[in-house]
């Protein structure tokens, strides 16, 4: 299931912002997997077992469907963080 982002994609940051945007994917990531394991995506069903084991690796399926979504396109999430970021760091 392919999400198509809602928000069009802004103008790339410059070379010095990069960093700050990489960090604001990231913070979109960590929400986007938190959001995914309140609907309990990746859950396994009662039957399957797998203990504690199962349910570690499922987080990290759970974070890389979230970078997914982030890489292509995401919530707009990260653009606001970036944009609040940046204007407090410039003052």
């Amino acid at each position: 299931m392919l999400i198509q982002s809602i928000h069009p994609p802004s103008t790339p940051p410059s070379s010095g912002d990069s960093a700050l945007m990489a960090a604001s994917r990231e913070l979109e990531a960590q929400f986007l997997s938190e959001m995914l394991k309140a609907a309990s995506l990746g859950d396994a069903p009662e039957g399957f077992g797998g203990g504690a084991g199962e349910e570690q690796f499922s987080s990290f399926l759970r974070m890389e469907q979230a970078r997914a979504i982030t890489q292509s396109g995401g919530i707009g999430l990260a653009e606001t963080i970036f944009h609040a970021l940046k204007e407090r760091q410039d003052g």
